[in-house]
């Protein structure tokens, strides 16, 4: 008795599997011309590019934890509080410039603005 073997169709998958690597070989040729048969960037480049970002990212994390240990060694810095104005006593008014009528005040601003426009 024969068995028929089942062929999958050739649909839209092998078509697309088809098209890229068309697109692929044509990327790489492109590649060639462009920048040369010696500068074709290869998979042992790329893992060598990867292997110094590692070995320069392990050599920061390791200052960085040095730093963290020197300055845990030496402890807490006391602490710097900012100099603060005079306090009044609470008995004394605060002192403030009496207050211009609102008229007075904008003729004043208007006198500024004209001085300076024409200074």
């Amino acid at each position: 008795m024969a068995t028929a073997v089942a062929t999958p169709p050739a649909g839209i998958a092998a078509f697309s599997r088809a098209v890229v690597a068309a697109a692929a070989d044509l990327v790489g040729s492109v590649e060639r011309a462009v920048v040369g048969d010696q500068r074709v960037r290869t998979a042992r480049d790329n893992a060598w590019d990867a292997m110094c970002a590692d070995r320069a990212r392990a050599q920061a994390r390791d200052e960085m934890e040095a730093l963290v240990r020197a300055i845990l060694a030496e402890g807490p810095r006391p602490a710097v509080t900012a100099a603060r104005p005079a306090m009044r006593p609470a008995n004394q008014p605060a002192t403030q410039p009496a207050a211009q009528p609102a008229g007075r005040r904008r003729a004043a601003k208007t006198r500024r603005l004209a001085t300076t426009a024409a200074g």
